[in-house]
């Protein structure tokens, strides 16, 4: 059980990197369904890792984001 665990961190943490460096939409959907089941372990904690919890939201918005690169996004 704790390999496919570090399996699927060490794949979210490679496709997290390709899609960041070429900005890739794919790469960034990837890294956010193999990083679902790291999130759901944590989000039962009750202490401040249950935040951990939060990030394939942050990857799902960074997702969207490469979804539409001829829209102008302003922060």
């Amino acid at each position: 059980m704790l390999l496919l665990w570090y399996a699927s961190f060490l794949t979210s943490m490679i496709t997290l990197a390709f899609g960041i460096s070429r900005r890739s939409w794919l790469f960034m959907l990837i890294s956010t369904i193999t990083f679902i089941p790291i999130a759901y372990y944590f989000f039962g904690a009750n202490n401040a890792f249950k935040y951990v919890g939060l990030i394939p939201i942050a990857f799902l918005l960074l997702t969207v984001f490469f979804w539409f690169p001829g829209r102008k996004h302003t922060i």
